[in-house]
């Protein structure tokens, strides 16, 4: 589990919390509860210690030059223990990202070096009843539409998640 201090850059889809409700009617242990569905462009990302006003101004820049975009969500991805929905139509934005800040290894590179942009769905799903139960529950509901307007940077507290700084896509940071 990530520490209190760790932070995220993600862009948030509310469309896509029904394929995170099926899982969690599965099995509730599944989910990580408090966390939206999403898709991760860093994780982890800077050390909220560590942010500075030019990282932030980076993350603003960056999801600026990217306009909002409209998704389709078709394609259940799996790992042993993982179960996934791709979302190439991001695959670009998070690319930039890990461009950008190439030090940020994404998610400490458990899952290789580039893994494909994704909306985690099911965490721990070790028993491959459950996680086939996942898979099936969510492929009912795909295709999914989705929309991504926003990027957000995200810090762990105490308290769960919480955003620090949100940022429109596609919207220049003023004057």
């Amino acid at each position: 589990m990530p520490e209190p201090g760790t932070t995220a850059v993600v862009i948030v889809l509310p469309d896509a919390a029904p394929l995170l409700d099926a899982a969690w009617r599965i099995d509730p242990a599944l989910v990580r509860r408090g966390v939206p569905a999403h898709v991760s462009l860093l994780y982890p990302f800077v050390p909220e210690s560590a942010l500075t006003d030019q990282d932030e101004r980076g993350v603003r820049a960056l999801a600026a030059s990217f306009p909002a975009a409209d998704l389709l969500l078709e394609e259940v991805v799996t790992a042993p223990g993982f179960v996934a929905v791709a979302v190439p139509g991001l695959q670009t934005i998070v690319d930039a990202f890990r461009t950008r800040w190439p030090g940020s290894r994404p998610y400490k590179g458990r899952f290789g070096a580039q893994p494909a942009a994704h909306v985690t769905v099911a965490m721990g799903a070790d028993n491959p009843t459950a996680a086939a139960h996942v898979r099936a529950a969510i492929g009912s509901l795909l295709p999914l539409r989705t929309r991504a307007t926003a990027v957000q940077l995200v810090v762990l507290t105490e308290e769960g998640w919480q955003p620090r700084l949100t940022v429109p896509l596609g919207v220049p940071d003023g004057p």
